[in-house]
């Protein structure tokens, strides 16, 4: 391939389609995570090989793979993207950030038991900034935020999403939501004191989030570590609809602490899982550069504010 001149510009939107590429392993998934065709994503993909005068794909049997002068591309980028983040929040401080918009993608249970604190907080801070939140997980949150359609990102650590040295983002730990093991009031184990043993429920039947989802991805890990596969009879990510099967009788589940008010007052047993408590970390994260976005950093002091009110530190 011919090399091009050192004074080479490069599209930012197609390194977000190698980006993408990278954290989605295919060009079917990446279309699809960016809502192309694989054929546009080829495309874009082939003129920033052009732009850069370097091939960045081979062929992986059906499939492609980055090749090492991608991976020195993306580390570029990243460095590129945290910068153009830095130059906006300059611009964003500057205007000193009373009045704009902010979108925010949190997991399910972190809208219920995170977002009103936060919120509540930020509308007697900021009350001529509007925020928007949308219900996503890893990895089309992380998508979502790397393209501008959230700005900043409230989720659970787990293996869709991104690792803790990810440059690409500026992140802060919130708080650990234990998971409490609930099992109908007239279950067997329901009197009893002190710990229990996850492996006691190995015979019963489990009410799980879907295998991609951060919920079905911590309880499917709690029971293979207690040294069982459970049987799963209801895949479930509505924690209000997990609360009414595990009342009705139709399983045992583990329910994250931030639902609490959806399955106090039924008639459920709440039990101590017996060691270290099932549990999962939770963190907001912004694109490295904006975390000086006086609205952002808003943000994120009130959620710091609302975790710390759940967590009673």
């Amino acid at each position: 391939m011919e090399q091009v001149s050192e004074t080479f510009t490069v599209d930012l939107r197609r390194l977000t389609v190698l980006r993408e590429l990278q954290r989605r392993g295919s060009l079917a998934r990446t279309a699809e995570a960016l809502h192309l065709t694989p054929s546009a994503v080829s495309q874009q993909i082939a003129a920033l090989a052009r732009e850069v005068g370097a091939p960045l794909t081979e062929r992986d049997g059906r499939g492609v793979r980055l090749t090492g002068q991608a991976r020195v591309l993306l580390a570029h980028a990243d460095l590129i993207t945290a910068q153009l983040e830095r130059a906006r929040a300059d611009l964003a401080a500057y205007g000193e950030g009373g009045r704009g918009s902010v979108t925010v993608g949190c997991f399910s249970s972190g809208i219920l038991g995170l977002l009103p604190g936060a919120l509540r907080g930020l509308g007697a801070r900021l009350p001529h900034v509007r925020v928007d939140v949308v219900e996503s997980e890893p990895p089309d949150l992380f998508t979502a935020l790397d393209g501008g359609q959230v700005d900043l990102a409230v989720a659970v650590d787990f293996a869709a999403g991104p690792p803790h040295t990810d440059r690409r983002y500026s992140r802060v730990d919130l708080l650990t939501d234990v998971m409490d093991l609930v099992v109908p009031e007239g279950h067997r184990l329901a009197g009893r004191d002190g710990d229990v043993p996850l492996r006691e429920l190995a015979a019963d039947a489990w009410i799980v989030g879907h295998p991609r989802s951060c919920v079905g991805a911590v309880a499917r890990s709690v029971c293979a570590t207690a040294g069982f596969t459970p049987d799963i009879r209801h895949a479930v990510n509505d924690w209000a609809a997990v609360a009414a099967l595990v009342e009705a009788g139709a399983g045992v589940a583990l329910i994250p602490r931030l639902v609490r008010p959806l399955y106090e007052g039924r008639r459920l047993a709440v039990l101590r899982p017996e060691g270290e408590p099932p549990s999962r970390n939770v963190f907001a994260a912004v694109r490295t550069g904006s975390e000086d976005d006086p609205v952002l950093a808003a943000v994120r002091e009130e959620l710091r504010r609302a975790a710390e009110e759940l967590t009673g530190r």
